[in-house]
């Protein structure tokens, strides 16, 4: 039989035995993750100097950076601790990593001589930092101060800003002399480009194969005042999906574009673009360039201007709960396949006076004639355009559904413009307000049906000017006076 005292003494033994470690002390690095290295500024706490594993003394620190991201696993974490790292060269973080911060208000990456953080290898996390980056040779000025170019990246709580010397802060670019298969799965979440002289947010493609984009996620990410800190070039936007790129399912939500040099959210005309949501955004005051000073001619550069919230042409591209504001020419410009949902235009013109090369409208469509339907629009609104509140002209199979368009100042007395080889449509509008003699006009349409209620006192507040086959039986003009 076995002495109950001995099983007694045995197990607290075995006890202290499993105890004795666990409560000996152990130094930063043996507590720390195997998985996780820290870095510490030079201008850190001495807490975090005695904590880290690499010390940085103000001076090519990316150097440390690098070497702490060469030293780990894949799956593993450079941490790096408050204060700032003077970076002049490149860090390039290794597949499967994480490089992470204390936050874009703590820990801070300064960018010269052409440093900069190049994305080139998959699943790779940015997190937890702010970066800004100035004086870039022109050797480089086509990349980004976070330049991604490799599939299956996540940039988290980032924010950042650059001089006019680098085409932008966020770049999202498919480089084939770097990656070759096609770039996708790439989210930004909680990030911010800020006070710049370049674009905020751009993707491109080099070469010509593999130019579709897919799959890229925006989360909460803002672009304000791109293009207030010099110009890079004439056309700075804060968010640019589609430049030299094709782009295939994207989702932007609960984003902000505001103050931009010229759009807030854009797609170039050129590129395919399928499958493409945004939601719940905000584009304000953007175009801040002034209008052009004579007449638009393709050739001439000078006298092309976006200026728009949100800027779509022929694009398949999905609007829900979006918001332009006092953008200087038009709220949303989409064409050949966009549709808005629950969407606000006001104040679209807003600061500017002279209308002469460029006139404002909230919603401008045109030509719009290539998909089928070419647009539309549902549970839309306009509210006190400078100009028209909406403009639809050289388009067919449009549909407009529950319209609403208060007080536009109108172009020549007009407060809308549906016209000029108008086709196949079908609108229902809601429309008021006493600043033009005309709130509807429809001209030159062709099998066009319109609906709703205008309220006013003008005789001619719903005028229908030539065409064909416009059907008006369910439209009525109510007096305001009544």
């Amino acid at each position: 039989m076995i002495d109950r005292k001995n099983i007694l003494r045995l197990t607290a033994l075995l006890l202290a035995c499993f105890l004795v470690p666990a409560l000996a002390p152990v130094s930063a690095a043996e507590s720390a993750s195997p998985a996780t290295l820290t870095v510490a500024a030079s201008d850190s706490t001495e807490l975090s100097k005695n904590q880290a594993d690499y010390v940085c003394d103000g001076v090519n620190d990316q150097a440390e950076i690098q070497a702490a991201l060469a030293a780990l696993p894949e799956g593993g974490t450079v941490a790096l601790s408050e204060g700032t790292f003077n970076c002049a060269g490149v860090i390039a973080p290794p597949a499967g990593t994480t490089l992470s911060g204390q936050g874009p208000d703590a820990t801070n990456l300064v960018f010269t001589n052409d440093g900069r953080i190049d994305v080139d290898r998959e699943h790779v996390t940015l997190d937890g930092f702010h970066v800004e980056g100035s004086g870039y040779s022109s050797g480089v000025k086509w990349l980004g101060v976070i330049t991604v170019r490799a599939s299956h990246a996540a940039v988290h709580n980032l924010t950042g800003t650059a001089d006019a010397s680098i085409q932008a802060v966020f770049l999202l670019i498919h480089d084939p002399a770097v990656y070759a298969p096609t770039l996708e799965d790439i989210e930004f979440v909680n990030c911010k480009a800020v006070d710049t002289g370049t674009y905020g947010f751009l993707h491109n493609a080099w070469g010509s194969s593999n130019k579709v984009i897919k799959d890229v996620r925006y989360e909460n990410c803002a672009a304000i005042n791109c293009g207030s800190k010099g110009a890079f070039n004439p056309w700075i936007t804060g968010f640019d999906f589609a430049e030299l790129n094709d782009i295939e399912g994207l989702r932007v939500t609960n984003c902000l574009a505001e103050g931009n040099l010229e759009s807030g959210f854009h797609f170039e005309f050129d590129p395919k673009v399928t499958d493409a949501v945004l939601e719940n955004c905000v584009s304000r005051n953007n175009g801040q360039k002034p209008y052009p000073d004579r007449p638009y001619q393709q050739s001439d550069m000078s006298t092309h201007y976006f200026g728009a919230g949100y800027y779509a042409p022929n694009a398949d591209v999905t609007f829900k709960n979006c918001t332009a504001e006092s953008n200087s020419l038009y709220g949303f410009y989409t064409t050949n396949g966009g549709k808005l949902y629950d969407c606000v235009e006001k104040d679209t013109g807003a600061g500017k006076t002279d209308y002469t090369q460029r006139q404002p409208a909230g919603y401008y469509s045109a030509p719009c004639r290539s998909a089928n339907p070419s647009l539309v629009m549902e549970n839309c609104t306009s509210i006190d355009s400078h100009g028209y509140g909406i403009q639809i002209d050289r388009a067919s199979n449009v549909q407009i559904e529950n319209f609403q368009m208060v007080n536009p100042a109108g172009i020549d007395g007009k407060g809308s413009s549906l016209g000029g080889q108008f086709s196949d449509a079908s609108v229902d509008i809601i429309a008021s307000g006493d600043q033009v003699e005309t709130l509807v006009w429809a001209k030159d349409n062709q099998n066009a049906q319109y609906t709703g209620e205008i309220t006013s006192d003008s005789p001619k507040a719903f005028l229908v000017e030539g065409g064909q086959n416009v059907r008006t039986e369910g439209m009525t003009v109510a007096p305001a006076s009544a």
